[in-house]
């Protein structure tokens, strides 16, 4: 409380998970004790992930009313064959319901997300699923590839079967898909702003949330979730939700596991991000951190250079499509040693 006393936050950002899944009621509980002590009359974004199957009129005007500024539906496919059997709670109906409602009501910006390559996805489904989006005119449309992370119901179900091979799309077949999808965006007027993301218009549209992650628009890191950074402490959390209430009922700092962020960390953190973003401002890290980018990360941009994923002049490192496609693989490399080899969940 003394390092957060009398600020005010520039974003606030409900989700991953779904947020949508409380009731009017919890909302309003939770909200209204958020706003007590952070009162978010002065943010830039207030973002919120929906899942459309929870979503009602009442609900979307409850959200609305909470100064909800950015709305992402996590439509991920619009063929109810596919949702079933990827285990998604709605179907294509309650997508166009909560959509078109959401449009009425006046959120200043639309998020859809989609997925390529989920189980039974077809080259047709995909294309056909892509037209939909663009046929409902989102401000913004996030497209990820398929993953089955080792803590999944369906990686579980691999493994007591024996068969480790995903039941989803190859990676070649899911990075070609999402080029196409980028493709036809850019056909209909859409411009990509990242490796994940294409938008209506760049000079409107904007990812407060993200964009603050690497710290481009000076805002106060602080969060405090299952991990969070506050202060320039990384926190860890461990999963008793019992022991991490009590500290923050005692008003202890809720650190189990808590890493001091050097700049050096700081430094690769955000240039991580950037790289993300599909383009890395040399200049940027020369002011910030007083560090020549391009020497400092001569071997690995040389092998990327060579490959073909990114390009390199005296102003910036670009990534070419074919890198942005792969990026999240790209970038062990530029870790400290002792990152590049973990597995994550």
């Amino acid at each position: 409380m003394p390092y957060l006393k009398n600020r005010k936050p520039k974003f606030i950002y409900f989700g991953g998970g779904t947020p949508s899944y409380l009731s009017v009621s919890q909302l309003t509980d939770l909200t209204d004790r958020m706003k007590a002590v952070f009162p978010w009359d002065e943010a830039e974004e207030v973002a919120f992930e929906c899942e459309p199957g929870t979503l009602t009129e009442k609900k979307l005007d409850h959200i609305r009313d909470l100064g909800v500024t950015r709305l992402s539906l996590g439509v991920e496919n619009f063929n109810d064959h596919i949702l079933d059997i990827n285990g998604r709670a709605h179907r294509s109906k309650e997508i166009i319901r909560s959509y078109n409602y959401a449009k009425d009501i006046g959120f200043p910006q639309i998020n859809i997300d989609l997925i390529a390559g989920m189980i039974d996805e077809t080259e047709e489904n995909w294309k056909e699923c892509v037209q939909q989006a663009i046929s409902l005119e989102p401000e913004c449309v996030t497209i990820y590839q398929m993953e089955i992370p080792y803590n999944t119901t369906i990686y579980k179900e691999m493994k007591e079967s024996g068969k480790l091979t995903a039941p989803v799309a190859d990676w070649p077949t899911k990075r070609r898909w999402v080029s196409e999808a980028f493709d036809a965006f850019v056909e209909a007027g859409y411009t990509v702003s990242s490796a994940y993301t294409v938008v209506k218009n760049p000079k409107t549209v904007k990812f407060v949330y993200r964009d603050a992650l690497w710290g481009g628009a000076d805002m106060l890191g602080t969060g405090v979730a299952s991990f969070g950074h506050i202060g320039g402490i990384h926190v860890q959390n461990e999963h008793d939700i019992g022991k991490y209430l009590e500290r923050v009922t005692d008003n202890e700092f809720p650190i189990y596991r808590a890493y001091p962020t050097n700049e050096d960390e700081t430094l690769i953190r955000e240039f991580i991000f950037q790289l993300k973003l599909g383009r890395v401002d040399l200049k940027y890290f020369e002011t910030k951190f007083s560090e020549s980018i391009s020497h400092r990360f001569r071997e690995p941009i040389e092998l990327l250079q060579a490959e073909g994923f990114l390009k390199l002049d005296d102003i910036s490192i670009t990534m070419t499509r074919e890198g942005l496609l792969q990026v999240d693989r790209l970038l062990h490399e530029f870790f400290l040693k002792e990152h590049q080899n973990a597995r994550y969940a």
